[in-house]
Parts: structure tokens; C-alpha cells; sequence
């Protein structure tokens, strides 16, 4: 009751708030928060649900962590109470009504809980750092991370950005900022110099994690581990499939359980991407399944920059193996298109299926080939055989043998390897 009376109190103090005449209310309570305090959760549930929605997106994570190339010293700030700058429209006040034990309230501002508050809001900090968003700064709705090559520009571009924050009333909360340092964690992300890692408190979440005991617990645990499978190398071959098959969690599956939570434990830094260097693209095609690995090449050899996989989808299925190969080349390409386009230089596509070397200047081609075939000409790159002998890249269905059993599948993978020169 206290902390209910006093969040009322400071808020109508700063005239967020005001007593409310609505005819409804939607429910409140507090959660506690990491620092001992306590944040009001409003339920809009239901005002939601009919709520017009924002377009406006939301950049994603993956966009801005591509950012940091050549950065060497980082700063994050943390923007407090930054929903609170937006107005609700006028006459709309009463549709934010909150029902406490005390009387009814309605907002005159946004609050974190409104469906079209992210939207809102990450529209509002993109016009705000337009100038400096992938230059100096990026932005993900209330988190900011500036980032350097030197000391000396930092202290000018964290000024810069600062001084952006005050011209528009925005705050920092200084509790929750990092200031020139060479590793910050942002966006759960380890983010340094020489890549992107997990954040070592995650990666011992996975590792304590107790043997699932329903789908329900399985869900949890895949949907906590997923966020990180990019640092997995051909982690599609160790999520199991529960559309295909029930709960079964035998010997069989422990183990897959238990080497998913080591891959977790042992995952490598991801590099960050510089058009300047060799870049490797390996992918993986097998019956059911595409994997690829995004590699470049400096002086102290090959280091990861992304992994990433896709379930082949109902029709894809059916593909010939020579068509699931190609399909995982296009896949790819459209995957890393963005990087992969800002190279100049040329590229050698390596398969292990002889076929697909002549693909490019086939004269026959069914409607798919044709559609891939019109992508894949905005890249410059040759397809050249590479005997499967010299592929690297493991099979992709090789660490989950029940799921081949159950459908009756058996492994027919085969390697692609495009390496740009």
C-alpha cells in the first residue's frame, strides 16, 4: 500500500497521472525489480487487443550488432523513464485507465505495456540520432550503445550523444551505464573489440538447467538456449524436432540434452564483419534441414562471424538432393546478402556435387532454378567441385540419430563451401 501510495503520489506530482472518471480499469501490481525497488505492471491486456497498431519496427538485434566493426572502446546508456516522453493523444486518456485499491487513474503519457509503446518510441530515438545511428551510436529502444576506434573519438561522440539526450529530455540512469570501456554486455550480448560472446551468467544458466520433464519444460529451455544458437556451429542438429514427434525423453535425448548445454558452455567469439577481408560461406543441405556458417579469413586464420539454420519447409521436402543443395546456397546468400554484397571482390562456390558447377550457364532449367538463378546473378562467384572428402563442415543431422528413426530419414547430406576471394 505504501509503495501504490507513493508511485501515485510522485506521479501525479509530475502530472503523469490523474484521477479518473473511466467506466473501466485495468488491474495493476508491483514486480520487483534487480535493484531491491519495485516497478507497477498495468494490465492492458484487453486494451490491446483492439488497439490500432503501430507499423513503425523495431530494428533487429541481430542488425545492430553488426555495427561495431573496428570499435575498440564502448559506452552504454541506459535511458530512465524514456516512455514517459511521449503524450497520449488528448481525448484519449481515459482508454489508459488503472484500477488501484485507492481510486481510478488514466495517463497523459505512454507506458511500457501499451502495445504500440516500442514502436512509438523506437520511432521517436531514430529521429532523435538519425545523424548518428551505425556511425557513432545505435539504438534499441531504450538501451544506446556508443562505440570507437580510439579514446580521443569517444569523448567526443559520447559527448555528442549526451548533448542529444538534453536537447530532447531525455535521461540517463546512471546506475545502469557503462562509460569507455573495452567489453560492455548490451542486449545480452558480451559485445568487445574482437567480437560478440555470451554473457557468462547465461551460459551458466544453460548449464545448470534441470533435465526437462514435460514439453512444457522443453519449450522453456529451447526457447532460452534459441536466443544464443547463433554461437552454436550447426546447431540445428542439436534442437530437436517436436513438430515431427511426442515428448520422449530417453537416453537418447539426455544425451543430445546434455551436449546442446556443453556447446553452450564452449561457444566461440564471433568476429565482426570487415568487407575487407576473405569471406567463407559454408552450408549444409540434408533431408530436412539447412545450416550455414559466415566465416572470414584474417592473419591468424578462419573465425566464425554467424551461424544460422532453417527447417526445410513442407514442399521443400520433396526436393531433389541436387535442388536442396542449391536451395542452401540461396538460402545463404539471402541470409548474409547484405554483407555479402559489400564485397568487391570475386567468389568460388565449392560443392561436393560435381553438377552444380555448371549450373550458372545451364540452358535448362525448371521455373525454380530459374527463380535462383536470376538471384544468384547479383553475386559474382563461380560454383567449382570440391571432392567431400576435403568438406569440412560436419553432417547436420549426425547428433540426432531418433529423429532419422522416427521419420525414417538417413543422412544425405552434402557440403557447399563459397569462399570469396
Amino acid at each position: 500500500s505504501e509503495t501504490l501510495q507513493a508511485y501515485i503520489s510522485e506521479n501525479v506530482e509530475k502530472c503523469f497521472i490523474r484521477p479518473s472518471s473511466s467506466s473501466t480499469g485495468a488491474p495493476v501490481l508491483f514486480v520487483k525489480k534487480k535493484d531491491g525497488g519495485f516497478c507497477l505492471c498495468v494490465d492492458y491486456g484487453k486494451l490491446n487487443a483492439v488497439m490500432r497498431n503501430n507499423r513503425y519496427s523495431v530494428p533487429p538485434m541481430n542488425q545492430l550488432l553488426t555495427a561495431f566493426n573496428g570499435s575498440t572502446i564502448f559506452s552504454k546508456i541506459y535511458l530512465g523513464g524514456a516512455y514517459n516522453i511521449l503524450r497520449i493523444k488528448e481525448g484519449d486518456e481515459h482508454k489508459t485507465a488503472l484500477q488501484t485499491k485507492f481510486s481510478r487513474y488514466e495517463y497523459f503519457v505512454m507506458q511500457f505495456g501499451f502495445t504500440n509503446a516500442p514502436a512509438s518510441f523506437q520511432n521517436l530515438v531514430n529521429d532523435i540520432f538519425s545523424d548518428f545511428l551505425d556511425i557513432i551510436a545505435v539504438v534499441y529502444l531504450d538501451d544506446i550503445m556508443v562505440f570507437s576506434s580510439s579514446e580521443e573519438e569517444h569523448v567526443k561522440h559520447v559527448a555528442s550523444v549526451l548533448q542529444k539526450l538534453r536537447g530532447n529530455n531525455l535521461f540517463s540512469k546512471a546506475s545502469k551505464c557503462v562509460f569507455h570501456a573495452s567489453s560492455v554486455e548490451y542486449l545480452g550480448y558480451v559485445v568487445s573489440s574482437d567480437g560478440l560472446k555470451m554473457d557468462s551468467s547465461k551460459a551458466q544458466q544453460i548449464l545448470i538447467w534441470p533435465q526437462p520433464k514435460s514439453i512444457k519444460a522443453l519449450q522453456s529451455f529451447l526457447g532460452f538456449a534459441n536466443f544464443y544458437c547463433h554461437f552454436i556451429k550447426n546447431n540445428c542438429s542439436h534442437f530437436p524436432s517436436q513438430k515431427y514427434s511426442p515428448f520422449l525423453f530417453n537416453g537418447e535425448a539426455l544425451c543430445q540434452f546434455k551436449i546442446l548445454k556443453e556447446a553452450f558452455t564452449t561457444s566461440p567469439i564471433l568476429s565482426h564483419f570487415n568487407p575487407s577481408l576473405p569471406t567463407i560461406v559454408e552450408t549444409d543441405a540434408s533431408d530436412y534441414a539447412l545450416g550455414a556458417v559466415l566465416s572470414q579469413v584474417n592473419e591468424s586464420g578462419k573465425h566464425p562471424i554467424d551461424f544460422d539454420n532453417s527447417k526445410l519447409l513442407p514442399a521443400e521436402l520433396n526436393y531433389e538432393i541436387h535442388d536442396k543443395e542449391l536451395l542452401g546456397i540461396v538460402w545463404a546468400l539471402k541470409r548474409w546478402r547484405a554483407f555479402l554484397l559489400s564485397l568487391s571482390k570475386s567468389s568460388e562456390a565449392l560443392t561436393a556435387r560435381s553438377s552444380l558447377q555448371y549450373f550458372m550457364s545451364s540452358k535448362f532449367l525448371t521455373h525454380c532454378q530459374a527463380h535462383w538463378a536470376e538471384f544468384l546473378s547479383e553475386f559474382h562467384f563461380t560454383i567449382t567441385y570440391c571432392p567431400g572428402r576435403l568438406a569440412t563442415l560436419p553432417d547436420v543431422l549426425s547428433h540426432w540419430d531418433n529423429v532419422y528413426r522416427e521419420r525414417g530419414w538417413t543422412s544425405l547430406a552434402r557440403i557447399l563451401r563459397i569462399f570469396i576471394k
